[in-house]
């Protein structure tokens, strides 16, 4: 049987981690590629992608993860990660440059993953029937 908690918490940080590869190393690809691409891929639109689907699978896991262990600092610190990588995607370079927009998505992913991983491990230190032993 699937575990929700686990596969939820494992899943919005998959999520997270694939926004900061695709922050920072899609622009590298994209140079060592440009031989083999004669299509321009918009970043944003990825971005926005990424984010449209991280951010109800990790409210998800993260509201869930609040329930069965009643730790509001973890729900708060995952919020606090949606939160700025949503920044960073509306402020765009145009308004806090190219580096900070990657240091806000790299902050937020940071932030997402390890309110992730703390859920995950309160989840296992109490020994909760929300995961497979």
């Amino acid at each position: 049987m699937i575990k929700t908690q686990l596969t939820t918490d494992k899943l919005a940080v998959t999520f997270s981690m694939v926004c900061v590869l695709h922050c920072f190393f899609t622009p590298s690809f994209i140079i060592l590629t440009s031989t083999l691409f004669s299509v321009s891929v918009n970043n944003e639109f990825i971005h926005l992608a990424i984010l449209l689907a991280a951010t109800p699978i990790s409210l998800f896991a993260l509201i869930l993860g609040y329930k069965n262990h009643k730790i509001f600092s973890i729900l708060l610190i995952g919020i606090m990660g949606l939160l700025t990588l949503t920044l960073a995607l509306l402020l765009s370079e145009s308004a806090i440059g190219e580096v900070g927009e990657k240091l806000m998505t790299l902050m937020g992913s940071i932030l997402v993953s390890y309110s992730h991983f703390r859920n995950h491990q309160i989840c296992k230190s109490l020994d909760c029937a929300c995961h497979d032993s």
